[in-house]
């Protein structure tokens, strides 16, 4: 009876055959053995997308699929497809070092079982098992040398984690936390952070002294939200070192508060903020009030806005009004109590008029003080009281 073969390639002998031979080709098992078990072969599968088929040479040590590690090497400019014959059952250690952003699945040559494929960015090693498990139909099993983490509940790293070109993603709209223990923190070291999946995403960036910059992609808004939205909770902004908290929009815009459109630029000296009562806010100049000055002791041209303390105790004064506009306000009050003895004279400008007469008006009365309020020109300035 001849010599059968196993499916690597191993010579079975039967008692009585090969007389004389028997040591050579026991040899030639051993190495052949030896080359299964730790043997390496560097393949070269260069070129288009194509079927490179290993093969199995019977007692002999040249077949490409006899050995334990394969390279595969080349150039490649399409996905490639590794076959193996039906009913090889082996563990292999595959070098992914092909240039090219192709595919490369290792399979057996027919069959619809599991195969196993390096992704297109993968230049990395892996380990196979042919499990010859199947007569028509057999799988290809990836060795997970590291454990599955779907079954290490408490997984930990040995070094940095390389997503390689990937993401780090979740499935059924699940999210992604990042849980420090205790009072760890959550660093992110790049200098850019961004948040959204378009082009309209938020930028952080921080400037590498401690500043941290939100920008808004596009025609978009930054919206500072407590409670999902509801009004509850506070949002508070802090400086803890006695510093400035600035907001300054940019060129011509507005800061707007609450529906409250502030002026982009200072008002003048004594000015007031005053509102058109559709929201907007402009600076305006003080008006109504009265500003109190030193007591006059001689003749004076009064303003507008002014109240006037008048001394008449070395003789009679006499008031010059300014030419008036509705609303204007001018006191005075008898600062000595010599009114009845030496009079103060009101005098109108022009021909505008006091009490509705273009004649002077003059206070006699001892202690007299009175605002006048200017109407129009019909009435001119009249008093505030009698």
């Amino acid at each position: 009876m001849a010599s059968s073969y196993t499916p690597l390639g191993v010579e079975l002998m039967v008692t009585g055959e090969n007389a004389g031979t028997w040591g050579t080709k026991t040899n030639n098992n051993l190495s052949l053995f030896e080359q299964l078990t730790g043997g390496f072969k560097s393949l070269s599968i260069a070129g288009g997308a194509q079927t490179t088929a290993l093969t199995i040479a019977d007692g002999a040590l040249t077949g490409t699929a006899q050995f334990r590690m394969i390279e595969l090497t080349g150039s490649i400019s399409g996905n490639q497809i590794v076959t193996i014959p039906l009913d090889i059952e082996n563990f292999y250690i595959l070098k992914n070092s092909t240039s090219g952003a192709y595919t490369v699945q290792f399979k057996y040559v027919s069959g619809s079982g599991d195969t196993f494929t390096f992704a297109a960015t993968n230049k990395k090693t892996a380990i196979v098992f042919a499990t010859a498990n199947d007569g028509t139909n057999p799988d290809i099993t990836e060795v997970q040398t590291g454990g599955d983490v779907v079954d290490d509940t408490s997984p930990q790293l040995g070094g940095n984690l390389d997503v390689n070109g990937f993401d780090i993603v979740s499935t059924s709209n699940a999210d992604v936390d990042i849980v420090p223990n205790g009072t760890g923190d959550v660093v992110l070291s790049a200098d850019t952070v961004k948040v959204g999946d378009s082009g309209a995403a938020a930028v952080l960036t921080s400037n590498g002294a401690g500043t941290l910059t939100v920008t808004t992609g596009g025609a978009t808004d930054l919206i500072l939200n407590t409670n999902s939205g509801t009004d509850s909770g506070v949002i508070q902004i802090t400086d803890a070192a006695n510093g400035n908290i600035a907001i300054t929009p940019n060129g011509s815009g507005n800061i707007v508060l609450d529906g409250l459109t502030f002026p982009n630029a200072d008002g003048s000296a004594d000015t007031f903020l005053k509102t058109n009562g559709s929201g907007t806010l402009s600076f305006a100049a003080v008006s109504g009030g009265t500003s109190w000055q030193a007591v006059k002791t001689s003749t004076f041209t009064a303003v507008a806005g002014e109240g006037y303390f008048v001394n008449t105790t070395s003789g009679v004064i006499t008031m010059n009004l300014p030419a008036g506009s509705l609303g204007d306000e001018i006191a005075f009050a008898d600062y000595a109590g010599t009114f009845d003895s030496n009079t103060f004279t009101i005098s109108a400008n022009g021909s505008e008029k006091i009490l509705g007469s273009t004649a002077d008006l003059t206070v006699s009365v001892e202690r007299a003080a009175n605002t006048l309020v200017y109407t129009d020109g019909t009435q001119g300035w009249l008093l505030k009281t009698k």
